[in-house]
């Protein structure tokens, strides 16, 4: 039978209750979409005060049926005689034991479902209808969402998401509370008309009632009552209290006592530029935000917000104090400092609105990769600049390419942040820095260090410590509010190396610094960022050959289309033939000569897209010329034959030409000998030799400055490649003599280096 069938009849209830809501269509059978035959019969008791679906069901069925004979203590009352004074949850077995006495019960099982529970008591809830003052928030729908569409909203998808769709279905807002603690409700209702008055300040109270309270709990004012001439009755205060979110949505009038004082500084201030808060609060904090300044001013109360998601556990529950199965921030900060946790946060998905499981790793990580290289390329400067007596007083201009480089890309880290800081889009401005503290390090101080060690004083050398010192103040005041600890100690470090009074007292005291065009040259970035791509190649290929950084090889040729960028590549060949060990460095616009690019069709993406055309439209991809191709890796777009292709519809490979070494990614080709001469063999062999003489110096903790006499004992093929390159040995070991010595003592140094043994001592020689 249809459940269409069964709509208003009437039915004799299990319990002789309630008999005085018949006439309001109790025992009344009606439908309700939410109800399947999945489980049980598909009938239902509905009990309007105590669910939300019972009572929409009643509500669109027409009925006024209600009862409520459950105590705020969560027992019947008098209204169930055989139940009175038992807790609902405690009832059970005597409900149905009384429905088996009575022969009601047609069917007893068990049905596991999700049940409320206090999170504090871990007791279970019970829904229970109350008495409740409303603001009629649906009149305001329209309002709300034409407000909601004035803010910033980081990230964008909640505006229109998860909180217009809130907005889009918000219903009446029940303010009251019925409790002890809380700001009573200013209501006050005649007790013979129902009139209710609200009350709008403390002195209006007075005036109604001669006594000025200070403190508005309840115990100060429900006793407070008042008449109006003319008007029967008493006016009594009503017993509920707010809920504590409209005060929190009343939060920007409240924090200046808005009307009453500071009205010029509120409008000043209002809407607020910025808040921020837990993606939760869609429907807490932003939501009677929103909704009270509507309500007031017909305007959002913020202009932006950063939305950020919900930190838990490791393992993905809900960090708990009594699970402990959190590190306490205190210990974390203690362990690794508060701006690697504060790093970690920021770099997380958490200013996504996306939800982070918390790893005491992460903030270790970030440490490792963040912190401890940025104070390294301080100390770095500190401990030349103090061995030179550099002073930053007058800072020289960029003389040599890379020192116009780090200070461009350091131009555009300080725009790059400021557009996305000024979009509040956290997720992006960490990476740059990062960014820019790898390059620093990794590429300006690799690259450099010889600049910094050369004897005596120079003006290139200058230009050095300038350009470093530029970077590493202009750095630690870009990641002040980041990493506000360490960019200060930085900071007042660099502020005692001289010129104190031209710098304000403080990292935070600082105007934060912004781009200076003059100094931005992006071609150089471009061409510095493609000869990094030239020395990832280049070791690869040394990887695959199995030949070692240390051995020089012949040539490199560096390949690429595109004529001005390999010229502006050539400017940058010392550090290039530097890193990758090369002896010559070549350049050619003709990758047709070095390499074949070519292109397949992804089958497994574009088979049901393209169907009984795939096999005309793969011909056609493997038929693209470089050009077609290059564009295509370049855009990540192609048209052809009517049909658009993007990225992963297409698979691109390259592969070298005949008799060719050639390697290349998606940003540039080499071609890299790799086949090795005698010569190259036995130089090879000395910069062995430099590298095992440094990792003495080292273990013998000798000071950067120290010079040293070296005494070896080697067999022939090292013997001989230190006679001939005894002056780069000696120049990069700041060794001043190397002394062949057949009979060295047992406290010597022994290696092997490619199958010869070498032994040595070092001597540091006085200052």
């Amino acid at each position: 039978m249809p459940g269409s069938a069964l709509a208003g009849r009437r039915y004799e209830p299990a319990f002789p209750y309630f008999e005085d809501q018949r006439a309001a269509g109790a025992f009344t059978v009606i439908t309700g979409d939410y109800v399947t035959a999945d489980d049980g019969t598909g009938l239902v008791h509905q009990a309007p005060a105590f669910g939300e679906d019972d009572y929409n069901a009643f509500r669109a069925a027409g009925l006024d049926a209600f009862a409520m004979p459950v105590g705020l203590d969560g027992r019947f009352d008098a209204q169930v005689p055989d139940f009175a004074g038992q807790h609902v949850k405690d009832a059970d077995r005597e409900i149905i034991r009384h429905l088996k006495e009575s022969g009601a019960l047609y069917e007893q099982d068990v049905i596991v479902h999700s049940y409320p529970f206090c999170y504090r008591s871990e007791t279970p809830l019970i829904y229970r209808a109350v008495p409740s003052w409303y603001v009629k928030v649906e009149q305001l729908k329209d309002r709300l969402l034409t407000a909601n569409r004035q803010v910033c909203w980081v990230p964008d998808h909640i505006q229109e998401g998860r909180f217009g769709k809130w907005l889009e279905g918000a219903r009446d807002w029940a303010i009251s509370r019925n409790r002890v603690w809380g700001t009573p409700l200013p209501l006050w209702v005649n007790d013979e008309t129902g009139t209710v008055h609200c009350i709008g300040s403390r002195e209006e109270l007075a005036t109604l009632t001669g006594t000025l309270v200070d403190d508005l709990h309840r115990e100060f004012v429900d006793d407070l009552t008042f008449t109006k001439d003319g008007e029967p009755g008493v006016y009594r205060r009503v017993p509920e209290v707010l809920d504590c979110w409209f005060e929190s949505g009343s939060m920007p009038y409240a924090q200046l006592h808005y009307p009453f004082e500071n009205a010029e500084l509120f409008e000043q201030g209002f809407p607020a530029e910025f808040i921020a808060e837990g993606l939760d609060q869609t429907r807490g904090w932003f939501y009677t935000l929103t909704v009270l300044g509507v309500a007031l001013f017909d305007q959002p109360a913020f202009r932006n917000v950063i939305v950020n998601g919900l930190v838990l556990a490791e393992d993905g529950t809900k960090m708990s104090k009594s699970k402990r199965n959190f590190t306490p921030p205190d210990e974390l900060m203690e362990r690794y400092g508060a701006d690697a946790l504060r790093l970690y946060l920021i770099n997380s998905g958490l200013v996504r609105a996306e939800e982070q499981r918390f790893a005491d790793t992460g903030v270790r990580e970030l440490t490792r990769r963040a912190l401890l290289p940025w104070y390294n390329a301080f100390n770095f400067f500190h401990t030349y600049a103090e061995l030179d007596g550099f002073t930053p007083v007058e800072l020289a201009e960029p003389t040599a390419v890379l020192d116009r480089w780090i200070l461009s890309r350091l131009q555009t880290l300080k725009a790059t942040v400021g557009e996305e800081m000024e979009g509040y889009r956290l997720y992006n401005v960490v990476p740059r820095l990062f960014e820019f503290i790898e390059e620093l390090t990794n590429v300006y101080i690799r690259y450099n260090r010889d600049r910094f060690w050369t004897e005596g004083p120079s003006a290139d050398k200058t230009a050095a410590f300038s350009t470093l010192y530029r970077a590493l103040l202009e750095l630690s005041q870009t990641m002040a509010p980041f990493a506000p600890f360490l960019s200060e100690t930085l900071y007042q470090r660099l502020r005692d190396l001289g010129n104190r009074d031209a710098l304000p007292r403080s990292v935070h005291l600082c105007a934060y610094p912004e781009a200076e065009p003059a100094r931005m040259d992006p071609r150089l970035e471009v061409a510095v960022d493609r000869m990094q791509q030239v020395i990832l190649l280049g070791r690869q290929k040394r990887e695959e050959a199995r030949l070692g950084l240390r051995q020089p090889l012949a040539k490199l040729t560096v390949i690429h289309r595109d004529g001005a960028l390999l010229d502006d590549i050539r400017a940058l060949e010392v550090e290039l033939a530097r890193e990758l060990n090369v002896k010559e460095i070549a350049y050619s616009t003709d990758e047709s000569a070095f390499i074949r690019l070519y292109a397949k069709a992804n089958f497994k993406q574009l088979g049901r897209r393209l169907g009984k055309d795939m096999k005309r439209y793969a011909a056609a991809i493997a038929a693209l010329g470089p050009e077609a191709i290059e564009a295509f890796v370049e855009t990540g777009m192609l048209e052809l034959e009517g049909e658009r292709f993007g990225e992963g519809d297409l698979e691109v490979f390259r592969e070298p030409q005949p008799a060719k070494e050639a390697l290349s990614n998606r940003f540039i080709t080499i071609d890299l000998s790799t086949e090795l001469t005698p010569a190259l063999r036995e130089e090879g062999l000395a910069r062995e030799v430099v590298n095992r003489i440094q990792r003495a110096r080292k273990d013998a903790d000798f000071h950067v400055s120290d010079r040293i006499t070296v005494r070896y004992a080697a067999a022939a093929p090292l013997a001989a490649a230190i006679e001939v390159h005894g002056a780069y040995i000696g120049g990069e070991t700041l060794a001043v003599a190397l002394v062949p010595e057949a009979n060295l003592g047992e406290e010597a140094t022994a290696v092997t280096i490619d199958g010869a043994e070498l032994r040595f001592t070092l001597t540091r020689e006085a200052r």
